[in-house]
């Protein structure tokens, strides 16, 4: 409905404007509702890193990645979306979401550290 509603706002800016502009409106209208329903779970804690060793992430399948993002809990599938997958710096991430910079860095780590752990599982019981 947002899109229809809005649809005037729309301004033209070459080929492939109206799906940006649509996959915003959609992105955001679902960042508003899980804030609403207060479904984030955030902290300040960064914690320990080590992006040493790639987990083999170009072996899996794109569908099963896809599938292990949709696995996190909701507070850090949406950080780790807006981070890789919109390109968002952390601070443009806690302006949009509401909460500090620290927070985005810790949550898209420990998303990425829970990654991992699915890949490399998913890796062991396939044996790729």
């Amino acid at each position: 409905m947002k899109i229809f509603t809005s649809i005037g706002r729309f301004e033209y800016r070459g080929e492939g404007s109206v799906r940006g502009w649509i996959a915003r409106i959609v992105a955001n209208e679902a960042l508003d509702f899980l804030r609403r329903n207060q479904r984030f779970c955030y902290t300040d804690d960064i914690p320990e890193d080590s992006d040493d060793d790639d987990p083999g992430v170009q072996q899996i399948p794109p569908d099963v990645l896809t599938g292990m993002i949709g696995q996190l809990p909701v507070g850090y599938r949406s950080v780790i979306n807006m981070y890789v997958f919109e390109q968002m710096s952390h601070k443009e991430i806690a302006e949009r979401l509401g909460i500090r910079e620290n927070s985005s860095a810790s949550q898209f780590s420990r998303a990425k550290r829970i990654l991992r752990k699915m890949i490399n599982e998913y890796l062991k019981n396939n044996e790729i």
